[in-house]
C-alpha cells in the first residue's frame, strides 16, 4: 500500500480531490467531447446537466451506465477545493456570478500545478532518485507556493514552462529509478493504439506520453515502466504487472480494463468495474 509518509504530504498539500468542498468545477469549467466518454458535447462554461443545485452529480452512482465514463475516470487533484476555498475565497460562481469566468480560467491552471505536484511527492519516496531529492523538494515548495497565489497570479503563470521545467527534473527521477533495468525500451510519445503487446517485456520502458487506446497488454510486464501521461484508455491490462510503474494516476488506472490477476503499483486501487 501506499506509505504513510506519502499519504500524508500529499493530504496536507491538498492533492486528494474532494467534491463536497468545490462549487462544481470540473462539471462546469471543462468542455465534454461526446468522442471522448460522454454522450454529447459541452462547450467550456457551460454547466453538466446533471449538475444539482448544490454543485453535487445527480447520477454519480450511474455515469459509465449513462454514457459518462469520462467523467469517472478524471481527477482533478484537488484542483476543484484549493480554487473554490482558497482562491476565490469559498465564493461560489452561481450567488457571485462576477466570479464565474475567473474561476473557470484558473481552474484548469491549478489542475496542472496540483498534478505536478502529485508526481513531484511521488518522485520524492524513490529512493533512486535521492540524487535529485533536494531540488525535487525546492520544484515542489516552489509549485506549491505559486499554487496558492492570488487568482490573477495564477491566471498569468507560464503553464507550459513550468511543465516542461518539472517534466525534465522528473524525467531525471525517472532514469535514476529505471537505471537497472537491461535493454529497456524508449517508447515516449508513441502511438500504440491498438497494438497488440500481449505478454510484452516491458519492463522499465519509456513510455511517457504514449497512446496506448485499446492496446492488448494482457499480462505485460511493466514493472518500473514510466507512464506518465500515458493514455490507456481501454487498455487491456488483464494479468499484467504494473509494480513500481512510475507516475501512473488512478484516473489512468480506471481508463483501462484488467482483472484481479493486475497488479497495480502502491496507493493505487482496483477499478470496481474490473
Amino acid at each position: 500500500m501506499e506509505s504513510r509518509v506519502l499519504r500524508v504530504e500529499r493530504r496536507e498539500l491538498g492533492l486528494y480531490a474532494e467534491c463536497g468542498s468545490c462549487f462544481g468545477l470540473c462539471c462546469v469549467a471543462l468542455p465534454f467531447a461526446a468522442s471522448a466518454g460522454f454522450p454529447a458535447d459541452k462547450a467550456a462554461g457551460e454547466p453538466c446537466r446533471n449538475l444539482r443545485a448544490d454543485f453535487r452529480c445527480a447520477v454519480h452512482a450511474e455515469l459509465r451506465e449513462r454514457g459518462f465514463s469520462g467523467c469517472t475516470v478524471y481527477d482533478c487533484f484537488g484542483a476543484g477545493q484549493k480554487v473554490s476555498q482558497h482562491t476565490f475565497g469559498g465564493k461560489d460562481w452561481r450567488s457571485a456570478p462576477e466570479t464565474a469566468r475567473g474561476m473557470f480560467g484558473v481552474f484548469p491552471i491549478m489542475r496542472h500545478l496540483h498534478e505536478l505536484l502529485w508526481y513531484l511527492t511521488e518522485a520524492l519516496e524513490r529512493p533512486e532518485a535521492a540524487p535529485v531529492h533536494g531540488e525535487l523538494r525546492r520544484s515542489l515548495e516552489r509549485v506549491d507556493g505559486l499554487s496558492r497565489g492570488a487568482a490573477a497570479q495564477v491566471a498569468a503563470l507560464d503553464v507550459d514552462a513550468l511543465r516542461q521545467e518539472v517534466g525534465a527534473l522528473l524525467w531525471r527521477t525517472s532514469e535514476l529509478v529505471r537505471a537497472g533495468v537491461p535493454g529497456r525500451r524508449d517508447r515516449r510519445g508513441a502511438d500504440l493504439a491498438g497494438a497488440r503487446l500481449r505478454g510484452a517485456g516491458l519492463r522499465g520502458a519509456a513510455l511517457r506520453g504514449t497512446c496506448l487506446i485499446a492496446a492488448d497488454l494482457t499480462r505485460a510486464d511493466l514493472r518500473h515502466a514510466d507512464l506518465l501521461g500515458a493514455d490507456l484508455r481501454d487498455a487491456r491490462l488483464a494479468g499484467a504487472d504494473l509494480t513500481g510503474a512510475l507516475f501512473l494516476g488512478q484516473a489512468q488506472v480506471d481508463g483501462a480494463r484488467g482483472d484481479g490477476a493486475t497488479r497495480l503499483p502502491r496507493g493505487l486501487t482496483r477499478p470496481t468495474h474490473w
